[in-house]
């Protein structure tokens, strides 16, 4: 067969999402992620890529967590010019997130290269520069969830919900093999589509293969309910009051900030004796909400669950570090 599959990242670790397609009438990524963890896992980023970028003819993108996006500046900055075609709030999601995750590699970079240079070390690049942000995101090219296209000659992709993260989804791809059509099928991050926050998981049925993320998979976990999810979560804003004291929740920035936030306030509906401010000290999380008061509309629920996030008095964006102090 001239149909092949190889992994460039994501195989027998949990992080750097990248996939390769290649076929008689092209070749093409789905998700090109950022190597997250130990400093080994971490060194893979600076590798030149284990593939010729110039006979890329496409890119597919799961959704916008960095471990499936992070590398697609470093794409476009080893020469890339293609399409990468993404649901428009993935899109958006990876105009802040793409733009926090090259700030946070130079200030990275700059800092070794400080201790570098008292130690007589040359100087290390930054995998990529926020300089390498906008010509990225110039490339975008935004589907529809349902939305059958032709990416490519002899390809047809469709993008479904996969209830992980807003724009999130799988991915399935039609591509003609010796004249046959092979159905794949690109699961992405897989969510249980909490409602009415995310829509519910769908994919296709009869596909030939399907290309299954793992990271979770030797768990079996507790199916909580909303409302069994901010019963918790009452206990915990009572006990801190009774303490006295604030109440510090470290949450990941885009999806469980959010979903967290908003968590709070029906807690505070639910026992007004409970309320109190709600302050979030993360840029990126702030620009993130935004996406997700312009974006986050749920055709199942028929509303935009998020927009209970603009005109909460409590809540409190704090941009500033000294704010945050």
């Amino acid at each position: 067969m001239s149909l092949s599959l190889a992994f460039h990242g994501a195989a027998e670790c949990v992080t750097g999402s990248c996939a390769l397609v290649a076929f008689d009438g092209g070749r093409f990524l789905v998700d090109c992620g950022l190597f997250q963890g130990s400093k080994s896992l971490k060194a893979l980023n600076y590798d030149p890529f284990p593939f010729d970028v110039s006979s890329i003819d496409a890119v597919f993108l799961t959704h916008a967590h960095i471990d499936h996006s992070g590398l697609l500046p470093k794409l476009v900055r080893a020469g890339y010019r293609g399409p990468i075609y993404a649901t428009r709030a993935t899109r958006d999601l990876c105009e802040v997130m793409l733009a926090d995750a090259a700030e946070i590699q130079e200030g990275d970079v700059a800092h070794l290269n400080r201790r570098n240079q008292r130690r007589g070390v040359d100087p290390v690049e930054p995998i990529y520069t926020v300089a390498d942000v906008a010509p990225t995101l110039r490339l975008f090219q935004t589907v529809k969830f349902g939305e059958l296209i032709e990416p490519l000659p002899g390809v047809q992709a469709r993008w479904w919900p996969a209830g992980h993260l807003l724009g999130a989804a799988s991915i399935e791809v039609v591509v003609m093999d010796d004249g046959k059509p092979v159905r794949l099928l690109f699961s992405g991050d897989l969510g249980s589509g909490h409602q009415p926050l995310l829509p519910s998981p769908d994919g296709p049925v009869g596909v030939d293969h399907v290309i299954l993320e793992s990271t979770y998979g030797d768990r079996v976990r507790e199916d909580l309910t909303p409302e069994a999810r901010r019963r918790i979560l009452t206990e915990e804003v009572r006990q801190a009051k009774a303490a006295g004291g604030p109440l510090l929740m470290p949450a990941f920035a885009v999806g469980r900030a959010q979903e967290l936030i908003l968590d709070l306030l029906a807690v505070m509906r639910d026992a007004p004796e409970l309320a109190g401010d709600i302050f979030l000290d993360s840029p990126l999380a702030i620009e993130a909400t935004d996406v997700f008061l312009r974006r986050g509309w749920n055709v199942e629920a028929d509303e935009n669950p998020y927009l209970e996030l603009r005109h909460a008095p409590r809540l409190h964006y704090l941009m500033r570090p000294q704010e945050s102090d």
